[in-house]
């Protein structure tokens, strides 16, 4: 029977300091629109803006939010955003460094598709960072702020302000993280964070790019075409999304505390060990006593749960997710795949989570 490793997760924000940051947003969000133009939403190829008036306010908006020079709307979700980031620091042939780490699969199509020369450090190890940073190999390096390995240690904090003392520029992958975590990519001095707004309950496939105004401005010069632009009416869906995120996922977080904290005092039969992880989106890994991570999802949905995401954390996802394990994360520990589930509580209390978790192992045992 495997175990599972320590995991280090990232920190997260209290329900207080959330509230803050929702006021916050609204206040950003007033500096740039009169009132009746968050009602209003144009579309097209602005002269002079290139993209629609109203996206171009949200962008406004964000940046201001986040504290940056700029922010440009992509196409693609967080894929689309960290293409779009990569695409505009580098060229095909460009070395770039990156973790040692299976790397997120959508991730390493881009890389791939790019042409660029990847190298691996340890961020882990400080040791092997810097050696790696000192080399002056690198003017760029990649960093995912969730974790890429269960074990992963490293502060991104630190990571950044490493490579920004070695005149290395950055681009933060920031899904699973942003408004979760205290500080962005960004905000931790990154020149750039990517990440979907579709998983903060913003529109399907829309992205965006936050960071330094050369990257931005390469962004959207890259992106002329009228049919790659984020519409007026994508943007304002966006902004009215990411109003009531930060709660949210505030109280996410404490339900998952809560249920890892029961899980591990013995409430459930059948559970053998659990951890709070960043395994793509904060969540509850399960060990369970028995080999049977594979049959629990559908087992798990006759009673509620969800067998599968849609987007982690899109607006679609109201149901506690019973999965199995991320494929980098299998990558990195495929001896789980028989034993361990994660779950992610999404708009659920501990209560619910961990009755369909008692109910579902009870129907697997007969």
């Amino acid at each position: 029977m495997p175990v599972l490793p320590r995991t280090f997760p990232l920190a997260t924000v209290t329900l207080e300091d959330a509230a803050q940051r929702q006021f916050r947003l609204l206040e950003c969000t007033a500096a740039h629109f009169e009132g009746p133009q968050l009602f209003e939403a144009d579309a097209g190829v602005v002269p002079g803006l290139g993209r629609p008036r109203t996206t171009a306010r949200v962008e406004a908006v964000i940046a201001d939010y986040f504290g940056t020079e700029d922010a440009a709307f992509v196409q693609g979700a967080g894929t689309g955003a960290i293409r779009a980031a990569l695409g505009a620091a580098l060229s095909p042939g460009d070395p770039l460094l990156i973790h040692r780490a299976p790397v997120y699969r959508t991730t390493a199509v881009t890389l791939r598709g790019l042409g660029v020369r990847t190298t691996e450090a340890d961020f882990n190890d400080r040791t092997a960072l810097q050696r790696a940073l000192e080399s002056g190999a690198f003017p760029w390096a990649y960093v995912q702020h969730s974790r890429q390995r269960l074990a992963d240690s490293y502060d991104p904090g630190e990571v950044l302000a490493a490579c920004r003392a070695a005149g290395v520029r950055t681009v933060v992958d920031d899904n699973y993280a942003v408004m979760r975590v205290p500080a962005s990519g960004v905000e931790l001095g990154a020149d750039a964070s990517c990440f979907s707004l579709f998983k903060l309950h913003g529109p399907e496939g829309v992205g965006v790019v936050v960071g330094a105004r050369d990257l931005i401005e390469h962004i959207r010069a890259d992106n002329y075409s009228g049919g790659g632009q984020v519409q007026g009416h994508q943007a304002l869906d966006a902004l009215r999304a990411l109003t009531h995120v930060p709660v949210l996922w505030a109280l996410q977080s404490r339900v998952g505390a809560e249920i890892a904290e029961r899980l591990g005092a013995g409430e459930v039969p059948g559970v053998a060990e659990v951890r709070i992880a960043n395994a793509q989106d904060r969540c509850l890994l399960v060990r369970l006593d028995r080999p049977v991570a594979r049959e629990l999802p559908a087992v798990a949905a006759r009673h509620g749960a969800a067998p599968y995401p849609v987007g982690s954390n899109s607006r679609y996802e109201i149901a506690p997710l019973v999965y199995r394990m991320s494929s980098s994360s299998l990558d990195d520990a495929p001896g789980l795949a028989d034993w361990t589930v994660r779950i992610n509580p999404m708009r659920a209390g501990a209560d619910l989570v961990i009755e369909i978790l008692r109910r579902s192992l009870h129907d697997l045992k007969g």
